[in-house]
C-alpha cells in the first residue's frame, strides 16, 4: 500500500504545515455562490488532518472534473487547526484523524450556534516506520509505550535485540513523534501512551506527517508514526502485534477491516451543522465508489463495500 498520488500540490502562502490548493486554471476563488455561467466558482475551504492531506488534495483535484462551478481549496495544519477553522468560520469542511472532543463541540455552539456533523470518509493504519536498514521487523504494544511513554523502560535498541543498525551512531532509539496539535499525536496518546501517561521527553517532534517519514528514512536510530500512505522506500514498516505471543500484524487495507491489526481509525470530514448544497454535494461524491477510489489510491483505506 505504498501507491501515491502524483498531484503536486500548491503551497499556499502563510500554511504552518503542508498545505494544498487546487486553482483551476484561470479561475480563482470566489464567494459567488455558485452561479455557472458566470465563470465564477463556489470555493469550499477544506482544512485540517496532515494526514489527510494528500488524500484531500487528489480528491479536490478529481473533484474539479465532476462540478466545475466548485473549487476546493485544501490547507493542512493538523486536525486541531482545521476544527479550530470550522468553529471560527474560516473552514466549511474540518479534516480530523481524531474525534472532534466535548470542549470543542461546545464552543462551536457557544460561537455558531449549531451542532458539528461527523462523516466517517475512510480509514489510515497508523504505521510504525524505522529506517529501511534497521533488521527489527516486528513490534508490540507494550514495546512502543515503553518506547514512548515518560516512565517507559526502553530507551536503547539493544532493549529490542537489535544490536546492529547499518549507519547508525551509539545504541540510543530516536523518537519522532508529532506536534500536540495533531490528530495522529492525540490518537497515538489515547492507544500507544495512554490517556493517563504523558509522552517522554526529548523525541523529535514534526509538524507533518511526511516530515515524520523523511526524518526517520535519514535516521538509522529512529523509529516514528504515520500515516500508513506516507510509506516510502527510505523505510520499512513494522508488524505490530497487540501483546507478546499475539501474532504481529502488517498495516492493509484488509487487516483494518478486520480490525486485527492494532493500530487503525477512522478519518472524518466535520461541518458546522447542515452543510450547504454544494459541500454536501462534495461529501456525498468523497463517500461514493468515485470518491472512495481515491481512498485507495492514495495510500489509505477506503470503507467497507468500496
Amino acid at each position: 500500500m505504498t501507491k501515491r498520488s502524483t498531484f503536486l500540490p500548491r503551497i499556499l502562502p502563510g500554511a504552518t504545515a503542508i498545505a494544498a490548493a487546487l486553482m483551476v486554471a484561470g479561475c480563482g476563488p470566489s464567494s459567488d455562490s455558485g452561479s455557472t455561467g458566470t465563470g465564477k466558482r463556489t470555493t469550499i475551504a477544506n482544512m485540517g488532518s496532515d494526514t489527510m492531506v494528500n488524500l484531500a488534495a487528489a480528491w479536490a483535484e478529481a473533484y474539479a472534473e465532476v462540478d466545475k462551478a466548485v473549487l476546493i481549496e485544501v490547507n493542512g495544519g493538523g486536525s486541531g487547526v482545521g476544527i479550530k477553522g470550522l468553529i471560527n468560520g474560516t473552514a466549511e469542511l474540518a479534516n480530523a484523524s481524531r474525534h472532534m472532543e466535548e470542549r470543542e463541540k461546545s464552543e462551536l455552539k457557544e460561537k455558531r450556534q449549531v451542532e458539528p456533523r461527523e462523516y466517517v470518509i475512510g480509514y489510515d493504519a497508523l504505521s510504525i516506520f524505522v529506517h529501511k536498514d534497521n533488521p527489527l521487523d516486528e513490534i508490540t504494544m507494550e514495546q512502543l509505550g515503553e518506547i514512548y511513554r515518560a516512565d517507559g523502560k526502553i530507551t536503547k535498541w539493544s532493549d529490542l535485540g537489535v544490536t546492529n543498525i547499518p549507519g547508525a551512531k551509539g545504541d540510543e532509539i530516536i523518537r519522532v513523534s508529532r506536534q500536540n496539535n495533531s490528530g495522529t499525536y492525540e490518537y497515538f496518546k489515547e492507544v500507544v501512551v495512554g490517556d493517563q501517561n504523558e509522552f517522554k521527553l526529548g523525541s523529535l517532534d514534526m509538524n507533518g506527517s511526511k516530515d515524520v517519514v523523511e526524518l526517520v528514512g535519514r535516521t538509522p536510530n529512529a523509529i516514528g508514526y504515520s500515516g500508513m500512505g506516507y510509506a516510502n522506500e527510505s523505510v520499512k514498516t513494522l508488524k505490530v502485534a497487540r501483546k507478546a505471543g499475539d501474532p504481529a500484524v502488517a498495516p492493509s487495507i484488509a487487516t483494518t477491516h478486520d480490525e486485527t491489526y492494532p493500530i487503525a481509525r477512522p478519518m472524518y470530514f466535520y461541518t458546522a451543522g447542515e452543510p450547504e448544497p454544494h459541500v454536501k454535494r462534495y461529501i456525498d461524491w468523497v463517500l461514493s465508489p468515485a470518491g472512495q477510489k481515491h481512498v485507495e489510491e492514495t495510500g489509505y483505506v477506503p470503507l467497507a463495500g468500496n
